[in-house]
């Protein structure tokens, strides 16, 4: 496994993946700036739960905006018709210290069920409605991890197998034989780091060995349109 010295520990090793080519990038201290705004507007949301669906939580606006501290860094992929569909804070620590086999995202949510060609199956999740939709609206996704604590090592960062958001639609019982066969990184990161991955990268995480407090909160943008009346939740 390639691993990421965070600053001030060492060289990284993984300075050179990029979004277009291994479906992963590190934006080093791009939110540092804002982390004390960020959590000062996500203080409101619960502390002892391992992940909170996000909704209907303006003051975020501003930051995920397409011109906007983190916004922008979609846009630099997606153009400026990028927006912030969904997001979630994931809170670990030693209570919530759980860990996650590997998968690709599946799913996005929308405002309500609506029924469309080519969306589907359906599910509920934390109350809103999330559904499949074609494979090719995912693949134009991107999404963003901003780091609001240091994720060394022994913290439990997100693993991901680069390259795999261009294998399709990869079948859960495939799932272990692609990883078997792929290079894997550990996405470590410093609070204020940023990294941005192709929605349908291969991921997983393990539990810390040591946890401490790991908030990150992660971002799904798009710049496409749904059918109909299909309509984003949005933030």
């Amino acid at each position: 496994m390639i691993e990421l010295e965070v600053p001030g520990q060492g060289a990284a090793t993984i300075n050179a993946l990029t979004l277009a080519d291994d479906g992963a990038q590190l934006f080093r201290a791009a939110a540092l700036p804002v982390v004390a705004e960020l959590l000062s507007v996500l203080a409101c949301l619960p502390a002892d739960q391992a992940g909170v669906r996000i909704s209907a939580m303006p003051a975020l606006h501003r930051y995920l905006a397409s011109d906007g501290a983190i916004g922008a860094l979609a846009s630099r992929t997606l153009g400026a018709d990028s927006r912030a569909v969904r997001a979630i804070l994931f809170d670990k620590s030693q209570g919530t210290n759980w860990s996650l086999a590997w998968h690709q995202d599946r799913t996005i949510c929308v405002r309500e069920r609506v029924e469309a060609a080519g969306f589907g199956p359906w599910s509920i999740k934390a109350g809103l409605h999330h559904v499949a939709p074609p494979f090719d609206l995912l693949a134009r996704m991107v999404t963003l991890r901003v780091h609001l604590d240091n994720v060394p090592n022994t913290n439990a960062p997100l693993l991901i197998a680069p390259g795999s958001h261009r294998l399709g639609r990869v079948p859960v019982d495939r799932v272990a034989d692609v990883i078997a066969r792929s290079a894997t990184v550990a996405c470590l990161a410093a609070t204020g780091d940023v990294w941005a991955y192709s929605t349908l990268i291969l991921h997983a995480s393990v539990a810390a060995t040591q946890p401490a407090r790991r908030r990150v909160l992660q971002v799904d943008f798009s710049a496409d349109a749904l059918p109909g009346q299909l309509e984003w939740l949005g933030i």
